[in-house]
């Protein structure tokens, strides 16, 4: 057999692949880039609204060798691989070291109302959350809590930009996502669902300690996290049951916005986990 053939730089494919680093072009085209050899192995075995989320690979040479499972997954789930030079697969990853696969994916956001019917019991909803890396790595965060949604509001950074596609490292893929929610519309309906809302805000009047001593974390909650530079706005505090803040027992200033998340969506986690915590409890 002889060499695979390489796709063209200036290829159709190519150039609407391209295009999916704008925003305007995903929301378009309801499209996204997946970068690297765990976010494509995800996206190869993930459908949204029953038809497969992957629709095409790029793959250089090496990669498509060292990574010939991952190849066949996509294959099997319907999506066409090229084989492409490193320059291409450069272009479309858009990081400076690139792992040589590029999965091109249907947006996979979940209906709200289908998040909320489901009646969770631990939600992260971002509100105001602008930076991408931070959004991903707060949906990795969720999804490694065991929460059963992430919910970004419509004031919140593009969940499908490619440095927050890569910080999830696959999570996206793993827990029901919706996104351009009104925040007000997302305590609503969380609590109509009997979902505890609580603010993570390090000038919260309530301690995490507090919450886990008084065994409050145990319900089913929905944790509201702020932007990065300035928290949460007055307005979406008072929207909240409780709003908590994360002890800081050493000397550092504060925590930041992934890592204060870990920690509440873990403290939750944990005590829902307790004995008579709501994972034994039957929802009426």
């Amino acid at each position: 057999m002889g060499p695979a053939e390489l796709i063209s730089p200036r290829s159709p494919r190519v150039a609407a692949a391209r295009r999916l680093g704008r925003r305007n072009f995903r929301v378009k085209e309801r499209r996204f880039i997946a970068e690297g050899p765990q976010a494509v192995r995800e996206a190869a075995g993930h459908r949204a609204g029953g038809e497969p989320t992957l629709i095409e690979v790029f793959a250089t040479v090496e990669a498509a060798e060292r990574h010939a499972d991952i190849v066949e997954a996509a294959r099997a789930a319907g999506a066409h691989v090229h084989t492409a030079s490193d320059e291409v697969v450069a272009e479309l990853s858009q990081t400076v070291t690139p792992q040589g696969l590029v999965g091109v994916c249907r947006f996979l956001d979940s209906p709200f109302e289908e998040i909320v019917a489901a009646r969770p019991l631990l939600v992260a909803v971002l509100a105001n959350v602008r930076d991408p890396g931070n959004a991903g790595t707060v949906l990795r965060c969720a999804d490694a809590a065991g929460a059963e949604a992430v919910v970004l509001t419509d004031a919140s950074v593009d969940v499908y930009n490619p440095k927050s596609v890569r910080a999830s490292v696959g999570s996206l893929f793993h827990l029901p996502v919706a996104v351009g929610v009104p925040v007000e519309r997302a305590v609503g309906e969380l609590r109509g669902a009997g979902v505890r809302i609580v603010a993570a805000d390090g000038a919260g009047d309530r301690d995490l300690d507090t919450e886990l001593d008084e065994g409050v974390l145990g319900r089913p909650t929905a944790w509201i996290f702020g932007n990065e530079a300035w928290g949460l706005p007055e307005e979406t505090r008072a929207l909240a049951d409780a709003v908590v803040r994360v002890p800081i027992h050493g000397q550092a200033e504060s925590l930041n916005l992934a890592t204060a998340a870990a920690v509440c969506l873990y403290a939750s986690a944990r005590a829902q986990r307790a004995s008579g915590g709501c994972r034994f409890v039957t929802l009426s």
